[in-house]
């Protein structure tokens, strides 16, 4: 009997790959997390491929995975067209990577503005480090990701800068030695910025603490870890306060990346809607 490589798998497949992982997958398409891993098991069986692996208490794709990934993609996107050519209407979505420096306050009013200027479209966010939201990108499972620093990429656009601001636990003291930094994990433009910023003004500084993602990070300063820096537009995270006593920090350029071949009217609307928001210079909701 000659192998076939099902539409409804194949979503399923897409759907692990763009919401991270079995259970995500499985909320975004309404189905079972034990429907979703049937899935990838009939695509593992017709392929002969293993194609998602466990990594610690989660999964990766693996060479064979991210290969059919991208045919995936092809024939979901032709299978979609032809129903759209046919006069069957199919909703479309635009999935967008961001940090987690955006999502509480840049996020939700990012939606509210794509809703109206693309009615057509759900917009979906993956929220990552940014290196991990560049692979994504690179392997066509993201349409769109939100990053920082500057660079000349042709798929990129500049959109904004964020401010950066110090902030420590109310009660902290900057000690007489090296200031302590609580920062993200390398790589991370905000640990860069906060190192350059004080070198450049001959303060010594140490890594005070280190997490990967922005809760540890509060929480860590909000315990009287160190100083940190963060963009918050311009709001002041519970449990801190910006700090003026330390040397003031250049804002970060904001871009927006896209993959290749995705719809120029997505595109467009994307950088408009962002340029916008970020040009209002209204302090956003209180956010984490």
């Amino acid at each position: 009997m000659a192998k076939v490589l099902d539409i409804v798998p194949l979503r399923s497949l897409v759907a692990v790959a763009d919401r991270g992982g079995f259970q995500r997958a499985a909320t975004h398409l309404h189905l079972s997390q034990a429907a979703v891993s049937q899935h990838v098991r009939r695509l593992e069986a017709a392929t002969g491929k293993r194609l998602v692996e466990r990594d610690g208490r989660g999964s990766r794709f693996t060479t064979d995975g991210d290969h059919l990934l991208g045919y995936a993609r092809r024939i979901l996107a032709l299978h979609d067209e032809s129903l759209r050519g046919l006069g069957v209407e199919s909703e479309a979505a635009v999935l967008i990577g961001s940090t987690e420096h955006a999502a509480a306050q840049l996020l939700p009013r990012l939606t509210a503005t794509l809703e109206k200027s693309l009615p057509e479209h759900r917009v979906r966010y993956r929220l990552d480090r940014g290196t991990a939201l560049r692979e994504a990108l690179g392997a066509g499972r993201l349409d769109l990701a939100l990053l920082l620093g500057a660079t000349d990429n042709p798929r990129a656009a500049l959109v904004g800068e964020l401010e950066l601001t110090w902030y420590s636990a109310p009660g902290w003291i900057r000690p007489a030695g090296p200031v302590p930094l609580v920062a993200f994990d390398n790589p991370c433009a905000l640990r860069t910025a906060a190192l350059n910023t004080l070198t450049t003004h001959h303060i010594p500084a140490e890594i005070g603490a280190e997490a990967n993602q922005l809760a540890g990070v509060h929480a860590a300063t909000a315990a009287g870890q160190g100083v940190a820096v963060l963009a918050t537009f311009g709001t002041t995270p519970q449990g801190l306060i910006p700090r003026s006593d330390l040397p003031p920090l250049e804002p970060l350029p904001l871009y927006i990346w896209r993959r290749e071949n995705l719809d120029p009217v997505v595109t467009q609307h994307s950088i408009a809607s962002l340029r916008h928001l970020l040009s209002e210079n209204i302090p956003f909701a209180q956010g984490a």
